[in-house]
Order: C-alpha cells, then structure tokens, then sequence
C-alpha cells in the first residue's frame, strides 16, 4: 500500500502559448509520517523516437510531509524548443509528473499535450522554422495517464511505534489528519511549491486511467 497517493492534478493555464511556463496544483494524501522529502519532477518528452530528448523542466524537493491531505502549486519553464528534433516540436507528445521517495519512483503521471499553430493558415502550410509567438500548446487534463509502482517505505517502523504506545495505527492517523499544518514560506526545500492547508474536495483517482507495475 502506497504511503503518498495522488487524490488530484489541475492544470492550472491551459491552453496557453507554447513558450508559457506549465502550472500544475498537485494534492495529495499522506497516511503515515515519512523520515525524507519527496521529490517532484515535471518532465517533457522532446520525441516519440528516443528519450535522449527528454528535458527535465523542474526538479523540488517538498517537505516535511504532514500526514492528511497536501496541496501545493508545481510550475516549471517550458521546454528548450533547441533541444527538440524540428519535425517533432508540432503535433503531439507527452508532459510527465513523477513523484520518488529516497530515489525510488513510485508515481508517474502523464498527460498528452498538442502543439499548433492559432492560426489556420500556418496550420495548413507551416513555414520551415517553428514560430513559437504563434504556437499553442493544450494539454489533455481530463485523460492522464497514471503508473504507480511498490516501493519501500517507512510504514514498518511506524507500525512497530503505535503499537509499542498500544495506540492504533489508524486511530493515530485519524487524529492526525484532522490536524491543520503549514510550511514555512521561507524552507529553501518547498522552492516554487506553495502549500496551502486546506482538505481537497476533488474525488481521487476517479478521473485517472491508472495502472501499476510490480
């Protein structure tokens, strides 16, 4: 059982101009203290062909984790459109979010996005060089595509800590997650996250296509 899960992803400014930086508020559900940070990535996928291509926009760590229900504001620079092959910077490709704990990933989260042209004419005939003034990007933010995979976890020690107190497992996270919690704005770790303590009322995976590795 996973100690983080992703309850809900909202792109924040969509569609925009491709050059715009990528805005994403991320809450999630934390079930049990962790010792480490997580590490969020936003990565975009430069060809269909190799991942040689890929760029890693942004990197933060986030912590400490409270247990309950997190939320913060993920956003990254758009990506380097020199170090995307010509012939694949239009049309569709891939926008990831992946999550880790103590280097082991444990949740990705991608997203098709369509690059084109606003204007139909240069959608008809696109010049030779890419004008990135006039290309759009839409990401498709209702069909994410959501991979999570086992991974180890603190989750044995704190279960042998409640029951060394006699106090239940889930009891302890009941009292804990009713419980408000606040960053300091000014931890070097949260970078450009923004922690807002408030419960999310968005309905989990619910809208995810979701599949797990073993």
């Amino acid at each position: 059982m996973s100690v983080v899960s992703i309850t809900n992803i909202k792109v924040l400014n969509n569609p925009t101009l491709f050059k715009e930086e990528y805005r994403f508020e991320i809450t999630f559900e934390c079930i049990s203290n962790l010792s480490d940070d997580l590490e969020w990535k936003i990565i975009y996928v430069g060809s269909s062909e190799s991942d040689q291509y890929d760029q890693v926009l942004d990197s933060i760590m986030v912590g400490p984790v409270p247990m309950g229900i997190n939320q913060f504001i993920f956003q990254a620079p758009a990506p380097n459109p020199d170090r995307i092959p010509p012939s694949e910077i239009l049309d569709v490709t891939v926008i990831i979010i992946t999550c880790s704990y103590k280097d082991q990933e444990f949740v990705r989260v991608g997203y098709y996005v369509n690059n084109e042209y606003s204007e139909e004419e240069l959608r008809e005939n696109p010049p030779s060089t890419v004008v990135l003034d006039k290309l759009y990007r839409n990401i498709l933010a209702d069909k994410p595509r959501v991979t999570r995979r086992p991974i180890k976890w603190d989750s044995e020690d704190e279960t042998q800590q409640h029951q060394e107190f006699g106090i239940p497992q889930q009891q302890q996270q009941q009292q804990q997650s009713s419980q408000s919690h606040e960053y300091d704005p000014s931890s070097q770790s949260l970078k450009q996250s923004t922690y807002i303590p408030q419960p999310s009322k968005s309905p989990g995976y619910n809208n995810f296509t979701e599949t797990i590795s073993s």
